[in-house]
């Protein structure tokens, strides 16, 4: 249940400021007034859809949060309301069930977004589910009919999909996603090797050591499970150590970079696991032995071990590649979606 405040002439939050910092003012304030209790587990996902915003803000707006010790990373997805330090217990369970206070102000000021954000998400998960398949074209006309929204909302959320390598404009000028082929994968793992090993190095003294003491527990405690009893918890893992070791550094144009290649190759990572075929647990291992690197200090060895790590990986995801082109694509689409024949 969702509480929506009346109208207050509270400063602190105002529709001229920037999405992270409304969305950073209404946790606070549930935290503080313990609306939202010691140990709770909060994700980006559920905030992201109660506050109707992308994940991005909402992640910065967690991160602005850690730093004044309102939330902290642990040993799994997410961060944890409290203090650092103080051994609290994970509380699972879903964020809409707290009654999240949201002034009228801050609902106001997030609405008044702009409105490509509002489907955005969608289009985008959408189109990564087929482009593994083969090529795709998006039809402008039945992409806004589709959502009920203009056709320059939809250009725009075409434009930013572009902007992260999802779909591009052919000779006729007309919007494809697609293909994700095995040439693909490797032209953005040969770009991951570039810019992900350099992003390491260049945050690693600005990575707490409480932080990578934690994902080298969660990193452990994977290594020692059966593989078929964490099928789902490496891709967490790995969402978690980039997040950490990668995304996280002050170089913001080159986190942007490192973030916006990951959106294909995550894609395709998903569509695999859906498609039933397994994540290595090697996996595990390499990024265990970056983060014990990193803990020792031996920052270009790390950097050199995540250099080894994405050409194992991309040598990977190609072979189980290889695997699905043998598979039929899948049987519905969304309606603006439409198979171009090759």
């Amino acid at each position: 249940m969702l509480i929506m405040s009346t109208p207050t002439d509270d400063p602190a939050i105002s529709t001229s400021r920037k999405r992270y910092e409304i969305a950073e003012t209404v946790l606070r304030q549930n935290i503080t007034d313990g609306t939202l209790p010691p140990g709770l587990v909060l994700l980006e996902g559920p905030i992201a859809d109660i506050l109707q915003i992308s994940r991005v803000p909402v992640s910065r707006a967690l991160q602005r949060l850690e730093s004044e010790n309102l939330v902290h990373r642990f040993a799994g997805r997410g961060f944890l309301v409290g203090p650092a330090g103080k051994n609290i217990e994970p509380i699972r369970a879903d964020i809409r069930t707290f009654g999240l206070a949201i002034p009228a102000h801050a609902d106001e000021a997030l609405q008044s977004r702009s409105s490509w954000e509002r489907i955005y998400n969608i289009v985008e998960a959408d189109v990564a589910g087929c482009v593994v398949f083969g090529q795709y074209r998006i039809v402008e006309t039945e992409l806004a009919s589709h959502f009920n929204v203009s056709r320059t909302v939809v250009r725009d959320v075409l434009a930013r999909l572009m902007e992260r390598g999802l779909v591009r404009k052919n000779q006729s000028s007309h919007w494809i996603a697609g293909p994700l082929t095995a040439q693909t994968v490797k032209d953005h793992f040969v770009l991951r090797r570039i810019v992900e090993p350099q992003a390491i190095a260049a945050n690693a003294s600005g990575i707490g050591r409480p932080a990578l003491m934690a994902l080298l527990a969660r990193l452990g405690e994977l290594e020692r499970l059966d593989p078929v009893h964490h099928a789902g918890s490496i891709e967490e893992v790995q969402g978690l150590f980039l997040e950490t070791c990668v995304l996280s550094g002050a170089n913001e144009r080159l986190s942007d970079m490192a973030r916006n290649n990951l959106l294909p190759v995550h894609a395709a990572e998903r569509l695999l696991r859906r498609l039933g075929l397994p994540s290595d647990p090697a996996v595990v291992t390499e990024l265990r032995l970056i983060v014990e690197l990193l803990l020792r200090g031996a920052v270009t060895a790390a950097a050199a071990m995540m250099e080894t790590h994405l050409e194992s990986a991309a040598n990977r995801m190609i072979a189980q590649m290889k695997i699905v082109a043998i598979i039929p694509g899948p049987s519905q689409t969304a309606a603006y979606l439409t198979r171009v024949q090759e």
